[in-house]
């Protein structure tokens, strides 16, 4: 026996399940509750929806989501764009700003190099990464990735690619622990990361 009357709400839940942290029971209550709003209410949510993703698009320049071609953080004049944070996704941005503390730029990689799944450097925004560094405008790239293995190894790679150029590297202090993910940090571990950022080379160790 079908556990949904309508083929509509089944529908409708086996989307919304689809999202991260949404099993089906969660899912069928959402799908209920935009189901007892207003019309007006759920066509609104709907329209906000394929509109974020239709009209988003990723800054020329850092890469992050933008509603212009170059994002509003790249635009600014009260940003340091010889100061370029790397991060592996855009949901790390939005972490690093909400601690206030970097006023410099970003650069997002879109992930970060995992063999075992078939990402390598040239899947991931690295190559434009090192272009931009050696366009002489940048002094320092920070690298604010996650504290895992593969982001290790993403940092190591990035180091042995600009080693040579006339750039600072730094890395954000371990106050985020091992196997954490940037976006998950909470504000003031992160924030103090940022400001106590050590020199790559003396996080390393042979």
């Amino acid at each position: 026996m079908n556990a949904y009357p309508s083929k509509l709400v089944e529908r409708a839940v086996e989307q919304l399940s689809t999202l991260p942290g949404v099993g089906r029971k969660t899912a069928l209550r959402l799908a209920l509750h935009l189901l007892s709003r207003p019309p007006i209410d759920t066509h609104t949510f709907a329209d906000a929806l394929v509109e974020m993703r239709d009209g988003i698009v990723y800054c020329r320049q850092c890469y992050n989501i933008s509603d212009t071609e170059l994002c509003p953080i790249c635009s600014s004049p009260q940003r340091d764009s010889s100061t370029v944070c790397v991060v592996q996704h855009v949901g790390d941005v939005m972490a690093i700003e909400n601690t206030g503390q970097y006023r410099g730029v970003y650069h997002v990689l879109g992930g970060v190099i995992s063999p075992i799944d078939g990402i390598g450097p040239d899947d991931l925004k690295i190559p434009e990464l090192i272009d931009r560094v050696r366009s002489g405008s940048v002094r320092e790239v920070i690298l604010a990735l996650g504290t895992t293995m593969e982001g290790d190894t993403t940092n190591f790679f990035i180091y042995r690619s600009l080693s040579g150029l006339d750039v600072r590297l730094s890395v954000i202090a371990r106050g985020v622990a091992i196997g954490d993910e940037i976006e998950y940090a909470d504000e003031v571990t992160l924030g103090r990361s940022i400001l106590t950022r050590t020199d790559f080379d003396q996080s390393l160790s042979f």
